[in-house]
């Protein structure tokens, strides 16, 4: 409108084009904002789009390669200023080296379902030393050892999510292990996950009085662990514990994934052979940078 000091969209500075593109999708980021107009393109290349990124819906449906070169290029595009890092079923060990090497903003860091064994987290744990949050569910080859270094370097660690499915512990002797080191290395903890852990009472006991900033307590599934309410209470007046006996979607039928308390980290999607089935003409066009589009089944730009 004439006489207005209105800017024209483009005309944004990057941070702030940043922060808008964060809502929109995966998707749109990488297929259609760089259609839209060269500004738009140069911010999406740039880091303010990636300080925050969320593939762990996608990683699910994908095969891993994929998601491993998406991972990559998304990291490296976000120069340094990662804050937020989601991706499920990482396999590589390389893989969690990378991400360690690009953790120096890294606050979040949910890995659930990946294959990360004790000596690998031993190895990249001291580079995730400003973490907040962790989630290690459903990552059924690290222990003790692997909590035991997270917790000696993670010193501002305050939210660990460590849930198990009940298929992966069934038939499974008491393991208190992780329960001791968590109680040991993690005394800033307000707020822990460990549904379905065949832990006792003197697993959790140790943790509730060794942590003493823990707010919340999620117990779904621990059978073994027997409190009385009124002790929780008078002793730890500031601590709420779901579970262990609370139904859920496990209880409902245990070969169905399930969401966690706070959010689902599961979608059941089916197969596709490429990034996006309802797409059939997805292209990655990092103006001047990456040629990725062979990668995940796009065909070429034109």
């Amino acid at each position: 409108m004439e006489g207005t000091d209105s800017r024209h969209w483009e005309d944004l500075l990057p941070d702030a084009l940043g922060l808008i593109f964060h809502n929109l999708s995966l998707q749109e980021k990488l297929t259609v904002i760089p259609r839209v107009c060269k500004p738009w393109s140069k911010a999406v290349m740039g880091p303010y789009c990636w300080q925050e990124i969320d593939i762990e819906e996608w990683s699910n449906r994908s095969e891993s390669v994929d998601v491993d070169r998406m991972l990559r290029m998304l990291i490296t595009t976000s120069s340094g200023s990662l804050r937020k890092l989601c991706v499920s079923g990482l396999q590589k060990e390389n893989v969690f080296d990378f991400i360690a090497e690009h953790a120096r903003s890294l606050q979040t860091l949910r890995l659930p379902r990946s294959e990360m064994c004790d000596s690998t987290m031993e190895k990249i744990a001291g580079r995730l030393s400003i973490l907040t949050f962790l989630d290690l569910s459903y990552c059924s080859k690290i222990g003790p050892r692997a909590l035991e270094a997270i917790g000696k370097n993670c010193k501002f660690l305050e939210r660990l999510r460590r849930n198990m499915h009940p298929l992966d512990v069934e038939g499974k002797l008491l393991q208190n292990n992780e329960a001791y080191a968590i109680a040991a290395t993690m005394p800033k903890l307000k707020h822990l996950e460990i549904a379905y852990h065949v832990v006792d009472t003197i697993g959790v006991l140790e943790i509730i009085t060794s942590c003493r900033k823990l707010e919340f307590l999620d117990l779904r599934g621990c059978w073994d662990v027997k409190f009385d309410e009124k002790y929780l209470k008078d002793k730890f007046p500031k601590l709420n514990v779901l579970g262990p006996h609370v139904v859920d979607q496990y209880e409902k039928n245990a070969w169905e994934d399930c969401s966690d308390y706070s959010d689902s980290l599961y979608d059941d999607y089916e197969s596709s052979d490429g990034m996006w089935d309802d797409e059939e003409s997805l292209e990655l066009r990092f103006y001047g940078g990456y040629d990725e589009a062979s990668v995940y089944g796009w065909p070429p730009s034109p």
